[in-house]
């Protein structure tokens, strides 16, 4: 198979285990793809940490989970130093902590204060950890997917924007239909039912990880044009000049998003469009994965909070205002 299949094919076997989510998997899909990490936000149970395994389960990868808790140290992210008694008097030897994987679970992010958040800074931008003076370097796939719950729950502390901004998109799991409930409730019954009767069926082979790199490699040569170029940067530059456009929009927004969105646009524009077999970029990717691009890059001003205006309703404005190439 070629690499676009072998997505497919890990797409596919996600969708067995997650039920009604499909736009969930494609964004995480292309969170791999694109090579960027990604904060997964939802109310607790609605099947965040078991996307992210099931993607993880799929692929010829190693993963880490972290449960992130108010006790939590930033050693226990990194790893530390460990003092190793040897014949000659005795060393420090550096033991990798759970960072240290191709696909890592930051679970319940933001249940954990700013000091560990921060801890995964360097290794989420740089790719590297250093502890002690020495860096260490993350293997060729690593990418973090971190799960929140709303702030508004009890005992959460919000990101800080700075590491919010380096998270390639930011998507958001909402309650399953009825239909794909009662899915939900025959799929779970059946994975007890195998495990009590120990029927479990053997499963196939992990899609392996050159298939992730061929991919990069054949999104990196998707053609971008001039036009699709100017309307990535006149979305972005909406977000920070939006009394030229309406007067609701600058009265709704405080700050605009950073250049980091204008990249996001472009590497996930471009894996959207090779995931649908294209090997050009058209407007209708752009627009299909823009509310993930800037829904944490916007700063929303109290007049917006007064109206109950969400950064998913002015991105949609945005979308709405700013023309089209």
């Amino acid at each position: 198979m070629n690499a676009h299949n072998q997505i497919n094919d890990l797409k596919s076997r996600m969708g067995q285990s997650i039920i009604g989510q499909s736009d969930v998997i494609d964004r995480l899909l292309i969170g791999l793809l694109a090579n960027g990490n990604l904060l997964i936000e939802g109310l607790p149970g609605l099947a965040k940490t078991r996307a992210v395994k099931a993607m993880a389960r799929n692929l010829d990868a190693q993963f880490s989970r972290i449960q992130f808790t108010p006790d939590l140290l930033p050693s226990d992210v990194t790893g530390t130093e460990v003092f190793q008694q040897t014949p000659d008097g005795g060393t420090f030897r550096f033991e990798p902590g759970p960072i240290f994987a191709n696909i890592v679970l930051a679970d319940e992010i933001n249940r954990a204060p700013a000091k560990v958040q921060a801890a995964l800074l360097e290794a989420m931008e740089e790719r590297q950890v250093t502890v002690s003076g020495t860096t260490h370097t993350m293997d060729p796939l690593f990418i973090v997917m971190a799960t929140q719950n709303p702030i508004e729950q009890e005992g959460t502390y919000p990101l800080p924007e700075a590491q919010m901004d380096r998270f390639l998109m930011h998507v958001q799991i909402t309650y399953p239909l009825v239909e794909d409930e009662v899915e939900v409730i025959r799929l779970v019954r059946g994975e007890d039912n195998a495990t009590a009767s120990s029927s479990r069926t053997e499963a196939p082979a992990p899609i392996p990880q050159d298939a992730v790199f061929t991919a990069r490699a054949e999104i990196g040569q998707i053609h971008v044009s001039d036009a699709m170029d100017r309307y990535m940067a006149d979305l972005v530059q909406a977000t920070r000049t939006p009394d030229k456009f309406s007067e609701d929009l600058a009265n709704w927004i405080e700050i605009g998003a950073s250049p980091r969105a204008s990249l996001a646009l472009d590497k996930c524009g471009r894996a959207h469009a090779w995931m649908n077999g294209r090997d050009y970029v058209d407007p209708a990717d752009i627009r299909a994965i823009a509310h993930d691009v800037f829904r944490h890059r916007i700063t929303l001003s109290f007049e917006a909070e007064g109206e109950a205006k969400t950064a998913d309703d002015v991105v949609a404005e945005i979308l709405r205002l700013v023309a089209l190439p």
